[in-house]
């Protein structure tokens, strides 16, 4: 059972989250807070496993807070639902801890996946966040095209198709059906290909999509 947290300072809208999400079997909503310091204070932040915050405006204390909630709970997987499209912000959040990013168009089946896929231990990024990301990471100076090529090397034909897909902003769900696979092997593949190429985070791997030709971008 993954126990679900729910950040947002307005009762309706936790409400209507809760109910997207009530017959999620395996979900469980353990509480619904108005503040990151409320659910700090409160003995079931020990116990959740994904916390959902939804931001409505770019603000530092929201960083602030996201850096404290991760720092006290480092096993804590918090996915953060923006009503403002900020790059500034949303690589701000990224740094302080957010392990996942969905926009303001996202539907059930998206916050869903987003869960899941945090709490097998991995990013989750919404292609609209993975778009507006893009052009902050269309140069590195720190690594030189021999590296570049070592590491691409690397990676077997079917990690390539993987990589690939997921760089052009597919869900791990969307990948699985077009390769006939399963999802948590999907997850298997971005994990074994961010380790062959020594990269951090999601938008590392896209990041290094752009600068390899893996992708092009429109």
């Amino acid at each position: 059972m993954i126990k679900v947290s729910i950040i947002d300072k307005h009762p309706v809208v936790c409400d209507a989250i809760k109910a997207l999400l009530y017959d999620a079997d395996d979900i469980d909503i353990s509480r619904c807070s108005s503040t990151i310091d409320e659910l700090m204070t409160s003995f079931e932040s020990a116990l959740t496993n994904v916390v959902l915050v939804v931001f409505y405006s770019p603000a530092q204390k929201d960083v602030d807070d996201i850096k404290k909630l991760t720092q006290r709970f480092p096993k804590l997987k918090v996915l953060v639902l923006s009503m403002y499209r900020n790059e500034s912000f949303i690589l701000k959040l990224i740094k302080a801890g957010a392990k996942g990013h969905l926009s303001r168009d996202t539907d059930r089946s998206e916050i869903l996946e987003a869960i899941y896929t945090l709490r097998n231990g991995y990013e989750f990024y919404a292609k609209t966040i993975t778009n507006i990301l893009l052009s902050s990471y269309l140069s590195d100076k720190d690594i030189d095209n021999k590296e570049k090529e070592s590491r691409q090397k690397n990676l077997s034909a079917r990690e390539m198709e993987i990589f690939k897909l997921f760089a052009e902003g597919l869900s791990n769900r969307v990948i699985a059906e077009k390769l006939f696979i399963s999802v948590r092997t999907v997850e298997t593949h971005k994990n074994n290909i961010m380790k062959k190429i020594n990269l951090k985070t999601t938008v590392d791997l896209v990041k290094f999509a752009i600068k390899n030709n893996i992708i092009e971008l429109d």
